[in-house]
């Protein structure tokens, strides 16, 4: 069955890998689109520019037709008719270089070169508006409203750009007749069919190449997203193994952007993560260990008197008694694992707590020489006023409790502890010294290690299950702190706690605004 489920999980996860669109497609696409509407919109205002600038060039070319032959034709006198115009504007080379021979005037050489433009037609027409000169075939038929027009026409899907005048007599200003000139757009269209071609020739192959590079560079800079997919798909395919994430990691790439953040960020998970696995797995073997005593112990007292201790009242006392005791050692034992558990996890929730040492550890100091008044408890306090550390107060209290009750677990002949307060540049320190029975040094190491105990037996008398050493010490790591042990087998034993000061003046939590199970007292 749960290969059946896993072949369906791999046959949908295949439907939607070919169902989706890529990052690397949609950057490539969205690119190129966005490249080529720059593009068009860059070649609409260029393509528009040259069409202007060529319709104005075609248009000048009729008017200058329109002037050179207005001005040839002004010096007529008389009615314009076939036998004086011909002369004239006659578009023949000899004719016209015989002419310019022969009178030496600028006029016949620029009526040849209007005249010769192969799309430009000049049409004559008397006052009866009858034709009596065209240079060539007239696509437009004459037809005037007013004095000078102009238009465009289409004929034959061909733009016709044709534009009329009268023709005034330069000595009395009388009318001498018409000109229309035609000026067939044949090289404008021409000309913008080239360049119309030509931009969306280039805004193809810009789009293409812009789409093409767009999706190598982001195949190259999503890499490290790659190897998060793969890393991840690697872990989701380990889900069998007891530690999925051990020594699965995504290569960190040199290229210090934001990918290469997010990919040291995915390995801090990742490395956290493996922590808590850790912690989880530490926390069961640990209590199923620890446990396994006293449930023992609780199920051969009932055993005993299931048999026959049901009916021995002295037996049933002794084993209600030994019963109880085991249970309240579980509940101990239960609630120091809880404190350790959260203590792993201080960054996470009390990174930003600030509480004032020096109060603190005042209480800490008048709370124990209440509860012990066969012990001599002395303070040396170098904290004139309050000394602001970031930690949260419950779990320095907590701490000191922890070290403090130590010292009187373990003071035999002197009972004597002394309590210490003093900061420097970065730390406010705190240290307590008992006279007690001291710990080798072979032991000093291996203290802070959970269920750790140098004495066994007499730890257990004590009331201890070797965890709170270990939660005081990962509780000062938790906030960047350090717990240092120094101790000499007979003569005692002095931790310090060194805790980093909070920035000068800060709000102060010098009260519990929220209490916490975990206050180890």
């Amino acid at each position: 069955m749960r290969k059946g489920q896993k072949i369906m999980q791999l046959v949908r996860q295949r439907q939607e890998t070919s169902r989706r669109f890529s990052l690397k497609m949609k950057w490539a696409i969205g690119t190129a689109i966005g490249v080529l509407i720059i593009y068009i919109i860059f070649s609409v205002l260029l393509f528009q520019s040259f069409s202007n600038l060529l319709l104005r060039q075609e248009q000048q070319y009729a008017k200058d037709a329109l002037a050179v032959t207005s001005n040839k034709l002004s010096n007529l006198e008389g009615k314009l008719t076939r036998k004086n115009v011909q002369p004239l504007l006659s578009s023949n080379v000899d004719s016209v270089a015989q002419q310019r021979s022969s009178n030496g005037s600028l006029y016949s050489d620029d009526v040849f070169v209007t005249l010769s433009r192969k799309n430009i037609g000049v049409s004559i027409y008397n006052t009866a508006k009858q034709r009596v000169f065209a240079s060539r075939a007239v696509p437009v038929k004459f037809s005037t409203n007013s004095a000078t027009t102009a238009s465009f026409i289409s004929k034959q899907a061909v733009d016709v750009y044709v534009k009329r005048q009268p023709i005034f007599a330069k000595k009395d200003h009388h009318l001498l007749g018409y000109i229309q000139v035609t000026n067939r757009l044949v090289d404008y269209d021409a000309t913008r069919g080239k360049l119309l071609l030509i931009f969306i020739v280039f805004g193809l192959t810009a789009a293409l190449a812009s789409a093409l590079l767009s999706y190598f560079l982001a195949t190259w800079l999503l890499r490290p997203i790659d190897s998060i997919n793969e890393t991840i798909q690697q872990i989701n395919d380990d889900q069998e193994q007891d530690d999925p994430i051990a020594n699965v990691r995504v290569p960190v790439t040199d290229h210090n952007d934001e990918l290469t953040d997010l990919s040291r960020l995915f390995n801090d998970m990742l490395d956290r993560m493996e922590r808590y696995i850790e912690q989880q797995q530490q926390f069961v073997e640990d209590v199923s260990h620890e446990l396994r005593t006293p449930v023992a112990i609780i199920q051969g007292h009932l055993e005993l008197l299931n048999r026959w201790g049901k009916d021995d009242p002295k037996v049933l006392a002794e084993s209600i008694a030994a019963s109880l005791q085991e249970i309240n050692r579980m509940k101990s034992l239960v609630q120091e694992m809880l404190d350790l558990s959260r203590a792993e996890q201080v960054e996470i929730n009390f990174s930003n707590q600030i509480a004032d040492a020096r109060e603190i550890a005042l209480q800490v100091f008048n709370n124990f020489k209440m509860i012990h008044p066969e012990f001599v408890f002395v303070l040396d306090n170098d904290l004139k006023q309050a000394t602001p550390v970031k930690v949260y107060r419950n779990h320095l209290e907590q701490v000191l409790i922890i070290l403090m009750d130590n010292a009187v677990k373990y003071s035999k002949d002197r009972l004597e502890i002394h309590l210490s307060v003093s900061k420097n540049d970065r730390y406010a320190e705190i240290a307590v010294q008992d006279f007690g029975e001291g710990i080798a040094q072979k032991d000093i190491d291996r203290v802070f290690n959970r269920f750790y105990r140098v004495d066994k037996a007499r730890s257990r008398d004590k009331g201890g299950n070797g965890l709170g050493l270990s939660i005081a010490k990962r509780l000062i790591e938790g906030y960047h702190g350090q717990l240092t042990l120094e101790s000499v087998v007979g003569q005692g034993s002095i931790f310090r706690i060194f805790v980093p000061l909070a920035p000068a003046k800060p709000t102060v939590d010098s009260k519990n605004k929220s209490e916490i199970s975990s206050n180890g007292r």
